[in-house]
């Protein structure tokens, strides 16, 4: 069943052209959303959109409940809203989802299948970490069987932990 659409002005914003990335990204698929991804190391920031939702079940898809990344919830097309190509190794890749509607998340690729929720202290999910090379198909998934929201995907080589300083507390005199 082909997914029905209907934005709001917020929504709406999340579609509007980026400005051109480096050329480390190379962006397919022939329209503003559902895009594929080529990334190689070094690459600036990337960002793909997508509407979230399908009849599937996310534990059906991903063939089990639960990962080392989370619970494998909601509901996602038959097919991959994304593929993601990693032409060489990532040490640290990060993948956000963003979205005015709780969202989950499914990625398959070399290694195996890993699904997410709530990645941060907001609804939507993401992940992070070490990436090997190769195809990802990554599904941006609904709580509710058949319903879609608009989304965005953030890709980044960034981590926020590593590059975060941290405050040192002053030290403690005896009075």
């Amino acid at each position: 069943m082909p997914k029905s659409l209907w934005f709001t002005p917020l929504a709406l914003a999340l579609f509007l052209p980026l400005p051109a990335q480096a050329q480390q990204i190379v962006v397919t698929g022939g329209s503003s959303i559902f895009e594929n991804v080529s990334l190689s190391p070094n690459f600036a920031n990337a960002t793909i959109r997508g509407i979230s939702g399908g009849p599937v079940s996310a534990t059906q898809l991903a063939r089990q409940s639960e990962t080392d990344t989370g619970a494998c919830l909601g509901f996602v097309d038959e097919q991959p809203d994304h593929t993601m190509q990693l032409t060489s190794r990532f040490s640290y890749l990060s993948l956000q989802v963003q979205s005015t509607a709780d969202t989950t998340l499914v990625v398959r690729g070399p290694g195996g299948t890993w699904c997410n929720d709530n990645y941060s202290l907001d609804f939507n999910p993401g992940m992070s970490g070490e990436w090997l090379p190769g195809t990802y198909e990554i599904w941006v998934g609904s709580h509710r069987v058949n319903r879609y929201y608009p989304y965005v995907i953030q890709i980044s080589e960034s981590n926020p932990i590593a590059n975060r300083t941290v405050p040192v507390a002053p030290p403690v005199t005896a009075p």
